[in-house]
């Protein structure tokens, strides 16, 4: 018992060190060498799965198990690396990267600048840049002045009618009162945007304007499909269920 014991710690060891070799010579982030001796052998496990098997397997599954363990365990890396590239290149390209990852940290401040500043000269009517900026907007409370960022996305093709654009629409015709416009663009976007996103807005919505049943069996169906998702879909569903489930309570 006592030489299964010391064997099983000799490759836990042996696998650990293995695993640091492998974070080091990739030059993975330095936090990754304490997960993986620190919680031995759990954090090699993690690093295994976050880290080496999406470099051996380039299919979807292994790639998006190994980017929701790394967003889990670091939240802050697309943003970091996004600084970087535009730190080294300032593109506008890379502003756009830049603000995109911003916002998924909910700094809309400093999203909303990025793309202000990122709409200069051939680029002052870059779709992504319109609804981008407009976006951040809608987050800091200011409607009125994200609306006619939108409304110059109908003069740039198709893109006034994508998902998120319309959604983008729902939300500030709503912020500035004007409902029978905000009620038609939330019908529009909730079922064509992905995930839970669309559905829960306009659930929101139908609370927000005392249609509480409507919005109960919205939270009904995002229920259902939280029940049938991934464990990832599962954790991201959770917020978009407590959006419509605030709404309710505060209608």
């Amino acid at each position: 018992m006592m030489r299964f014991g010391l064997e099983g710690l000799v490759l836990s060891l042996l696998f650990s060190v293995l695993l640091c070799v492998h974070a080091v010579r990739t030059r993975q982030e330095m936090f990754w060498l304490f997960i993986i001796l620190l919680f031995q052998p759990l954090g090699g496990l993690v690093y295994l799965i976050a880290i080496v098997l999406p470099g051996l397997f380039r299919g979807t599954a292994v790639r998006k198990l190994g980017q929701a363990t790394r967003e889990t365990l670091d939240p802050m890396r697309g943003y970091r690396d996004a600084k970087a590239a535009y730190d080294l290149t300032p593109t506008v390209h890379n502003q756009m990267r830049l603000a995109a990852a911003a916002t998924e940290l909910g700094r809309h401040e400093e999203a909303e600048a990025l793309y202000r500043e990122a709409m200069q000269g051939v680029h002052a009517d870059d779709p992504a840049l319109l609804l981008g900026r407009a976006r951040a907007l809608i987050e800091l409370g200011r409607p009125d002045e994200a609306l006619p960022l939108l409304e110059r996305l109908k003069g740039e093709g198709q893109e006034a009618g994508t998902p998120q654009a319309v959604l983008a629409f729902a939300r500030a015709y709503e912020g500035v009162g004007r409902m029978q416009e905000a009620e038609a663009a939330y019908a529009d976007a909730a079922p064509r945007v992905p995930g839970l996103e669309g559905i829960a807005r306009q659930a929101a919505f139908f609370a927000r304007t005392g249609r509480r049943k409507q919005a109960q069996e919205a939270l009904a169906e995002i229920d259902r499909r939280l029940e049938r998702a991934n464990p990832h879909f599962r954790r991201e569903g959770r917020a978009w269920r407590d959006l419509v489930a605030q709404a309710i309570a505060q209608g």
